[in-house]
């Protein structure tokens, strides 16, 4: 059985004590398995091999948006409040519309229950649609546009999520801005780019997210 040594200091002159509080319950301090030093909460600490949970903006690993009729992004910690999607120049083989979907699972996305509308504009001329499908960019409305900017879906409570989107040409002068609002079934989990239509294929650009608690 281990033995549990207190050593004084020789040349201390100081008194210190351990001081059980007032409690009818039975505590237990479990000292670490290492040569290490405990400090109180009042010492300057420096986090080593600690998680924290929220607080921090987290990165998701860029992918290539040149190929497929989607990109994925997956495996959202469950504390997740906010996730932003950028785009980085962006286009796609045909003439529908890019949209973005909320996932609760590896291949779970919904495609449905969204509430809200876009708007893109060039010049004098605007267009303006209501969608349920996700949050659509009208901006993306050529086989030639280019599109850069982002999206920002933000948790409510519970599993409502409140999503706004603010993206450009860059071939063109076409703008769009759009939100919706869309209650899902579960977790949000991941983040799903596709296009209305779900068979045009993306050609060019990359896309990426940020996550946050």
């Amino acid at each position: 059985m281990s033995s549990v040594a207190i050593t004084g200091n020789a040349a201390g002159a100081g008194v210190f004590t351990i001081a059980s509080p007032n409690s009818a319950s039975s505590f237990t301090a479990t000292l670490p398995a290492a040569t290490t030093t405990l400090v109180g909460t009042d010492a300057t600490q420096t986090l080593t091999n600690k998680t924290i949970q929220g607080g921090a903006i987290t990165a998701g690993t860029a992918v290539a948006s040149t190929s497929g009729t989607s990109i994925d992004f997956t495996g959202l910690p469950s504390w997740v409040k906010r996730v932003t999607v950028m785009f980085n120049s962006v286009s796609s083989s045909g003439t529908s519309l890019h949209q973005i979907q909320l996932g609760t699972g590896s291949t779970t996305f919904a495609t449905s229950g969204y509430a809200g509308g876009s708007m893109n504009t060039s010049g004098s001329a605007v267009a303006t649609n209501n969608y349920t499908s996700g949050l659509v960019n009208m901006a993306a409305n050529a086989a030639a546009a280019v599109i850069v900017g982002n999206a920002v879906f933000t948790n409510v409570s519970g599993n409502i999520w409140i999503g706004s989107l603010n993206c450009a040409r860059t071939d063109t002068t076409f703008t769009a801005i759009g939100s919706t609002v869309i209650t899902l079934g579960a977790v949000l989990t991941g983040v799903r780019i596709t296009t209305v239509n779900g068979t045009d294929t993306f050609d060019a650009g990359s896309i990426n997210i940020l996550y946050e608690g």
